[in-house]
């Protein structure tokens, strides 16, 4: 049964907006079996992309009541793109609330950060902090890469606790909960293969499906992973299944090997990856079949990272694209580029900036009937045939850059194949 302290009692009795985000994060916890709240060091808010009126009117009515956020509270991803670049197709009435919406979250002390990549705009939480942060992938890089510990919090259970300060005690914030049972096995793949950006979707994909929302660690990836690697490992997986947390032996910051990360016991389940079951899952992830036809690229999902920025630059090499590449990305890698005068150059090439946003939570692709997208995400492959009707054709960031000069698919010769 939760217990509250009596000053959060005190606080929940109020007719406030703390004492209303107080109540929706204790009722919360009580559905959960939670037996306390627990303080919380920052947050990251899903809940400000609008997906109606009614998240509108809820971020008012707290701003309102004079709701402010007790700790750090970064924004995710809006449905408009105040930073300029690429234009939204929102009809009017949508975008009205949309930026209301926006608004209101700045208005509550939330930084706008607008990045569903706030682990590369220098919100790191320290490892064993406790959080409550929204948005899949975040929540997932925060926990696996960081070593934060937070749960999956939805929308607006998200900043109920940043206003709160508190968050439910359970889940991913218990250490026993941490443990992984699920072992991942990479070993019999190539190097070259383990090595490539290519495959960490892929593997994020399989992660999913088979995980669930177990925890799992991955073993054979010591010296081939990235951040950014990680980063798209983190939000496939997510996407693909409900994963909230995974280890990389060697890699990770709970798992110094796979022993450790699954608590000295056997693996309850192992999974052996083989060229045929990456090769399967790799087909699985392009819906477009066999076709050459490109409409648009879009990478960027999660943000591109300065270093991924600098990749597409040096593959371009000055050429100029014939179909459009939409360049995903948040404000703090796009301020860099502007003062260097990059941004100009690659937007010259034909290159689309997609800032504060991105092309599958807001209507910013044109509509061409039996359109494919090209993109190097995962979870842009996941979603993107629901959200903006295009067919997806997946590939390696450099057949996306290859592809858009051409204005057809183009692939790349690759040797673990």
């Amino acid at each position: 049964m939760l217990e509250l302290t009596p000053q959060q009692r005190a606080v929940a009795g109020g007719t406030d907006g703390a004492a209303m985000a107080l109540r929706i994060v204790a009722e919360a916890a009580r559905l959960m079996g939670a037996p306390r709240l627990i303080p919380v060091a920052s947050a990251h808010i899903d809940g400000a992309l609008y997906h109606g009126d009614s998240g509108t009117l809820f971020a008012e009515r707290l701003v309102e009541g004079g709701a402010r956020v007790a700790v750090r509270a970064t924004l995710n991803v809006g449905a408009l793109a105040p930073a300029g670049c690429a234009a939204i197709r929102l009809p009017p009435h949508e975008r009205d609330m949309a930026a209301r919406m926006m608004r209101a979250y700045e208005a509550m002390g939330c930084e706008p950060s607008w990045t569903c990549a706030p682990y590369q705009a220098g919100h790191r939480p320290a490892k064993g902090t406790d959080v409550a942060w929204g948005e899949s992938n975040a929540v997932v890089f925060c926990n696996s890469v960081l070593g934060a510990r937070t749960n999956r919090y939805g929308d607006f259970l998200d900043i109920a606790c940043a206003i709160a300060g508190v968050a439910p005690d359970y889940g991913l914030h218990r250490p026993e909960n941490r443990i992984a049972t699920l072992l991942i096995d990479t070993t019999g793949l190539s190097r070259s293969l383990r090595a490539s950006d290519v495959f960490y979707p892929v593997l994020g994909t399989l992660l999913g499906r088979t995980a669930g929302t177990s925890i799992a660690v991955i073993d054979g990836l010591q010296g081939c992973t990235t951040e950014d690697r990680l980063k798209a490992l983190g939000a496939a997986s997510a996407s693909a299944g409900g994963v909230g947390l995974f280890h990389v032996a060697g890699v990770t910051p709970e798992a110094p090997d796979a022993a450790t990360a699954l608590g000295g016991l056997p693996p309850r389940e192992t999974l052996i990856l083989t060229p045929a079951i990456v090769q399967k899952a790799l087909a699985g992830l392009s819906t477009a079949g066999q076709t050459e036809r490109i409409d648009a690229v879009a990478v960027g999902s999660p943000h591109l990272s300065l270093p991924e920025i600098d990749e597409i630059e040096h593959r371009l090499a000055g050429r100029r694209l014939a179909a459009p590449l939409y360049a995903n990305t948040g404000r703090h890698v796009l301020k860099p580029l502007e003062a260097q005068g990059r941004r100009a150059a690659l937007e010259q090439a034909g290159v689309v900036f997609v800032v504060d946003t991105c092309v599958v939570v807001t209507p910013i692709l044109p509509e061409i009937a039996g359109a494919v997208l090209m993109t190097n995400s995962g979870k842009f492959a996941h979603y993107a045939p629901g959200t903006t009707g295009y067919a997806v054709t997946y590939g390696s960031l450099g057949e996306c850059v290859e592809s858009a000069v051409a204005g057809r698919l183009v692939r790349e010769e690759r040797a673990w194949a």
